[in-house]
């Protein structure tokens, strides 16, 4: 797609466990929308439970796509999400439904709203190289060996900005090529009008509700699924595979550690990755000319749904050509 569609879509993004799902439901049955799946790890077919995808119940209620629709012995990257999402949206308005896209994946949105650079993949022993490094060197100086082969880069992140700049080291040693020069050929923007529903609570409710969600998917058979998982003798590098509670309910399930530590370790592993949504989501979807925000800082409840319906509701009567 060459020139941005300005027909407008929904997001609803937010870290995990902030009710994002939920309220894309709601959107979706108010708005007569269909919810179409930005969460990297809903998208395969084989950790349903650990990544709460929704529910049958849920996906009654609303058409629901692109959730478990890849299998968990593949790679979705953010190009071939891009793809497919980009073909629901499309479907989703041939329709006269209204797209709304949802999940805690902002790279995804990113490559929707801004354009993505289509790296190739990125060995896992590059980026564990790079890892290492940083580590070893530390911020300043990881950031001026990353100013030898990518000086452009070097030059805008700050030292504390350890993922970019690991990023950006990967890239350059992997292809040969700076990540400056992938992003001046990057494939622009797909999507030039959207609302975004933004959820960020407060951190303790969100750390609350991640302890919370890891119990109950214990509760819901994570083991059951994590021992298929690992049946099937995947590679580990796979994205699947990475998923939180696959490694900690794993060694659970060596006898490496108990149930007990193992929960324990998925609550904490869950507890960061909505730290890292969270700062990401607070800092880097930012309202634009093509981009209304709307932040909610406070868990997802019903409540919240007249605000909302009157800001779609606006946005929608403003969007119109």
């Amino acid at each position: 797609m060459n020139t941005p569609s300005n027909q407008p879509i929904v997001i609803v993004a937010g870290p995990t466990a902030s009710g994002k799902s939920a309220l894309a439901l709601a959107l979706a049955v108010e708005f007569d929308g269909v919810v179409i799946n930005a969460d990297s790890q809903q998208i395969y077919r084989d950790i349903a439970v650990l990544s709460a995808q929704p529910s049958d119940q849920d996906k009654a209620r609303a058409p629901h796509r692109l959730y478990a629709a890849i299998d968990a012995g593949d790679n979705c990257s953010v190009g071939r999400w891009r793809a497919l999402a980009l073909a629901e949206i499309d479907a989703a308005r041939a329709g006269g439904k209204l797209p709304i896209l949802t999940g805690g994946t902002g790279l995804y949105f990113e490559a929707l709203l801004k354009g993505l650079a289509e790296i190739p993949p990125i060995p896992e022993a590059v980026r564990a190289e790079a890892q290492a490094l940083h580590a070893q060197l530390g911020g300043a100086a990881f950031r001026a060996k990353l100013a030898e082969i990518d000086p452009e880069t070097a030059a805008r992140l700050p030292d504390g900005d350890t993922q970019r700049l690991t990023r950006a080291y990967e890239v350059a040693l992997a292809t040969g090529k700076s990540l400056t020069a992938w992003h001046r050929e990057q494939v622009p923007a797909a999507v030039s009008t959207a609302a975004a529903v933004v959820l960020l609570p407060p951190r303790d409710a969100i750390y609350a509700a991640c302890d919370v969600r890891v119990t109950q998917m214990i509760e819901h058979g994570a083991e059951f699924e994590v021992r298929s998982l690992l049946a099937q003798g995947l590679p580990p590098d796979l994205p699947a595979m990475k998923a939180v509670g696959v490694r900690e309910i794993g060694a659970w399930l060596a006898g490496s550690c108990s149930k007990d530590e193992a929960i324990t370790a998925m609550q904490q592993t869950t507890r960061r990755y909505a730290k890292r949504q969270y700062t990401w989501f607070r800092l880097r979807l930012e309202e634009s000319i093509s981009l209304r925000r709307d932040t909610i800082e406070t868990q997802f409840s019903e409540s919240l749904l007249p605000k909302v319906f009157s800001f779609i509701r606006q946005f929608q009567l403003t969007t119109r050509p």
